[in-house]
């Protein structure tokens, strides 16, 4: 008993003094080979294994302090609330309002998680869908995954629009994709059109911003520019009330000027 009692005193000053420490570091401080030592004294502390760096890192539950995510890291190594990361990405897929990118995910847990996602999708735990020509990570429960994509669906059309508005530095590679998707849906019409709209709403140099953005010539922005100031838009083969040629009047006979 005397000895279990110095062996979690010696992992507890290891990881107050360090924070964090290998399964190699813990066996030195307990003085034993044993890796199953290891672990029961850790289980008698309490203990998180790191989520990154393949799990190699443990630290106590009494060190951690968790961010407002779930996670914590100490010298690039992170910790977090789920556990793995296979229940990190889990979680945060299932609490997502509008699903996660793996772009997203790889930003917000600071590790690869391509394979990770695979796994999960092909054990079930999560679905995925192609939205605007990537896949789009969604909880396994239908109706969570529905409401999810419906939500990405709508903030990707509403980010769409402030980017454009915003200038060229802003558009994130996902915003473009939605933008492309979106024109190619139209007519060349309806192109030109969208195009001229939208450079009205970025202002000066539109022109040229939303022809680069868009793969079209600026003049072809320019027409469609000049034909939304003007109204000068059929809709259906019926042109626009006021627009279009002046009828001709008729004469009157007793206009003394005929």
């Amino acid at each position: 008993m005397k000895t279990a009692k110095i062996d979690s005193i010696a992992i507890r000053t290891l990881l107050k003094r360090q924070k964090t420490a290998t399964l190699d570091e813990l066996k030195v401080a307990l003085g034993t080979p044993a890796p199953a030592t290891v672990f029961r004294k850790l289980g008698e502390l309490g203990y998180h294994t790191s989520y990154s760096h393949g799990g190699r890192y443990y630290t106590l539950d009494e060190i951690i302090r968790f961010n407002t995510e779930g996670l914590w890291s100490h010298d690039c190594v992170w910790f977090s609330h789920y556990g793995t990361l296979l229940g990190t990405l889990e979680g945060f897929i299932n609490r997502a309002e509008a699903g996660c990118y793996s772009g997203e995910l790889k930003e917000r847990l600071h590790v690869e998680v391509n394979t990770s996602l695979l796994k999960l999708f092909n054990q079930g735990r999560v679905a995925r869908e192609k939205v605007l020509g990537l896949f789009l990570y969604c909880s396994a429960d239908s109706v969570v995954h529905q409401r999810q994509v419906a939500n990405r669906q709508a903030r990707s059309a509403a980010e769409g629009t402030r980017a454009i508005v915003m200038g060229k530095d802003w558009v994130s590679d996902e915003i473009k994709a939605a933008i492309i998707l979106f024109v190619s849906l139209l007519d060349e019409k309806q192109r030109r059109l969208f195009a001229g709209l939208e450079s009205l709403q970025f202002g000066h140099g539109g022109d040229s911003w939303i022809a680069d953005l868009l793969g079209l010539d600026p003049h072809t922005v320019g027409k469609g520019r000049r034909q939304i100031l003007e109204r000068d838009i059929l809709l259906e083969g019926v042109r626009a009330e006021g627009a279009g040629r002046p009828g001709v009047k008729k004469r009157s006979r007793n206009n003394p000027t005929n």
